[in-house]
């Protein structure tokens, strides 16, 4: 899939929006990145000019900044399904969460909005968005 903004052009299987004020986000992203040696993915900030132009287009534009998206074949997911199915992709052990796709919907969300409300909280949040190192540069976009 080709992934295309103004100014950047980027071959990636599936682009990962995330909360880059919220230091959880931020290190699931570098948990992303360590267990994705094929470099499937690619990231933006949802408070990037880019993620909002994403978003624009789909029924979540107005939504918070409170989930994980994935953009994948044209289409967004949000919250544990989304996680479940970046989760999918990892290396190691990690693509066994899929199964918890078995799990209602409604109690997987459930859980997941327990978290995202208290994630401030438990693991803080920065003033501003991470920058990421001159390797990555090329796997951010916005």
């Amino acid at each position: 899939m080709m992934i295309q903004h103004s100014s950047t052009s980027v071959q990636a299987s599936y682009l990962v929006l995330f909360d880059g004020v919220c230091n959880l986000c931020n290190h699931s992203v570098q948990f992303i990145i360590r267990h994705d040696p094929n470099e499937k993915f690619v990231f933006a900030s949802l408070q990037s000019s880019f993620a909002q132009e994403i978003l624009a287009r789909s029924s979540i534009a107005h939504q918070p900044f409170d989930s994980v998206v994935l953009y994948k074949n044209e289409q967004l997911y949000t919250k544990s399904e989304a996680a479940l199915l970046i989760a999918a992709e990892l290396t190691g052990g990690w693509r066994y969460l899929r199964f918890l796709r078995l799990v209602p919907l409604k109690w997987r969300n459930w859980i997941y909005d327990q978290i995202a409300q208290r994630r401030y909280r438990f693991f803080g949040k920065k003033e501003s968005c991470m920058l990421p190192s001159p390797e990555l540069k090329r796997r951010f976009l916005g």
